[in-house]
């Protein structure tokens, strides 16, 4: 009997594993996958060209003391900083300068009194004077289990101004009701609201300013881009797990988990039978209830759980291209570094409305609201010489088409579409694309396991977040009647993005548990 099999190898359960492994435990990850590191991982889709599978730009996690921790720089991971860290170019034929976002926040308040005007680039400055320590309160929160005490201390200390009931109001409104609060000119709004909007809440929705305050965290440390590619990360984690011990097997599914008297055992779509001490779940949630179902847990309960998590319709669609040039947007100063970074191609709010409203109802977008990134511009390992890779992600498709149209059909008509959103603010890019993937959210189930199409497993709305996230019973990381069960990865808090913290706190609910007998008490119930 090995001391804990960790199911998946998605970034979260890879920090779950180096944790234990570092604190002498004998620990096998299992992985369906033949690719290492699940959504965060990088493969060549084109002759020469690394590209992304899922995430790419880095954000929490360089906030978390994660990679100092696993040492994660000795097993080869690099990041560079994305400075300008967001772009938002002005419309098209409109004449007017972008919106550039740098580290440095005199830098970015230029840039906004430029193309907006003195009065909203100092109601910028007051919105980073005021939100950055909040974020910095958020970021605390997500990097322990969201019990009471811990969200409290997370947040003592913070100023609260008109008292504590108007700040907990403040972070309880929606993202647009902060927007319209500090600013006036509706570009730098729409650029704002489709920053927050990556976590996949519209900015209408309660509880979304926090998404929109994060933007001001980006002049502590701007998002992080992984040399060689976003599976950096894991392969570096893989590293430090193997180092201590660890081992990684790919291409075998997990097919169940069962209970027995003191331990739990994992079978496998090869037939192998693996008996552990505990087990750690770094899947999707839906498919943790699904191999706790074959291994015999109560039936009722799951299906219960299973009606009360809301996966969503699903978040939106990806084309990958590789390209001779990277794109040349009218309205990006010279010196700006525009490509470094996201590039918020979206200036008016109401485009994000329609796209959400649209998904809700099972159709397509009626204009795609379209982020860019092109990450080659400043890690040139990425594609071969005189090439570039541009990625595109639209934000809202859904996986389930009202009409019962099949996303086969569709594919390559919206990845038209999509490239024509870039096309318009940065002239003749279409004719610079030379290969070109196109991930629908049905492609992004198949090929990744994101139920729905949903990159952030279940919805990031305010009632599945912090303390009810899946669910109020299962966001302590363990399944009641499943001693020694352990979940992690986006299905748990802090919810979808690059930030291993959930990984952490599995771990190290694991090791307390283990130190205090309490796997062993319970085990024997």
């Amino acid at each position: 009997m090995i001391d804990a099999v960790v199911v998946g190898s998605g970034h979260n359960a890879l920090v779950s594993a180096c944790y234990l492994a570092r604190a002498g435990w004998s620990v096998e990850v299992l992985e369906r996958d033949t690719v290492l590191g699940g959504a965060v991982s990088t493969v060549e889709r084109f002759p020469g060209h690394q590209v992304d599978r899922g995430s790419s730009a880095h954000i929490m996690i360089r906030h978390t003391g994660i990679v100092e921790e696993l040492e994660l720089a000795d097993h080869g991971l690099r990041y560079l900083d994305c400075d300008p860290w967001a772009f938002a170019p002005a419309p098209a034929r409109s004449g007017l300068p972008g919106i550039v976002f740098h580290r440095d926040l005199d830098a970015t308040c230029a840039s906004i009194a430029a193309a907006c005007g003195a009065a909203d680039a100092r109601a910028y400055r007051r919105f980073v004077e005021t939100w950055g320590p909040r974020t910095a309160s958020v970021m605390r929160a997500f990097a322990a289990p969201p019990t009471g005490g811990r969200l409290a201390r997370s947040f003592w200390g913070l100023d609260t101004g008109a008292g504590a009931a108007a700040l907990s109001r403040e972070f309880l409104q929606s993202g647009d009701a902060l927007l319209d609060h500090y600013f006036d000119d509706e570009r730098l709004k729409a650029a704002l609201a489709w920053f927050g909007a990556q976590s996949g809440p519209p900015m209408s929705e309660p509880g979304t300013a926090p998404m929109v305050g994060f933007a001001a965290l980006m002049h502590t440390l701007p998002p992080g881009r992984a040399v060689g590619g976003s599976g950096s990360l894991t392969r570096a984690l893989a590293s430090r797990l193997s180092s201590d011990g660890g081992t990684v097997r790919l291409g075998d599914a997990v097919t169940e988990l069962r209970r027995d008297p003191g331990g739990w055992t994992t079978r496998t779509e090869s037939g192998r039978e693996v008996r552990s001490r505990v087990v750690v779940a770094g899947c999707h949630i839906l498919a943790t209830l699904d191999l706790l179902g074959r291994g015999g847990h109560d039936p009722a309960q799951l299906a219960d759980w299973r009606r009360r998590i809301r996966v969503g319709p699903g978040i939106g669609m990806v084309l990958r291209l590789g390209t001779d040039a990277l794109p040349q947007y009218t309205s990006a100063p010279d010196e700006a570094g525009a490509t470094s970074g996201l590039q918020l191609l979206v200036s008016d709010r109401a485009q994000l409305r329609r796209a959400h409203g649209a998904a809700l109802a099972g159709e397509l977008p009626p204009t795609p609201a379209v982020l860019a990134m092109s990450f080659s511009g400043i890690d040139p390992t990425l594609a071969p010489a005189g090439e570039h890779q541009v990625t595109l992600w639209s934000q809202w498709h859904p996986y389930a088409l009202h009409d019962g149209r099949c996303w086969a059909d569709l594919a390559e008509s919206e990845g038209d579409r999509i490239v024509a959103e870039i096309d318009a603010l940065a002239p003749g890019f279409t004719r610079s694309v030379r290969h070109r993937l196109v991930q629908t959210p049905a492609d992004l189930e198949s090929e990744m396991g994101l139920i729905g199409g949903n990159v952030m497993h279940v919805e990031m709305s305010l009632d599945q977040m912090f303390m009810w996230r899946p669910l109020p019973e299962l966001s302590g990381q363990r399944v009641p009647d499943a001693a020694g069960l352990y979940l992690t990865g986006a299905s748990t808090h802090p919810g979808g993005g690059v930030s291993g913290s959930s990984g952490r706190s599995a771990a190290r609910i694991a090791l307390s548990d283990a130190k205090f007998g309490g796997i062993r008490r319970l085990l024997r119930r």
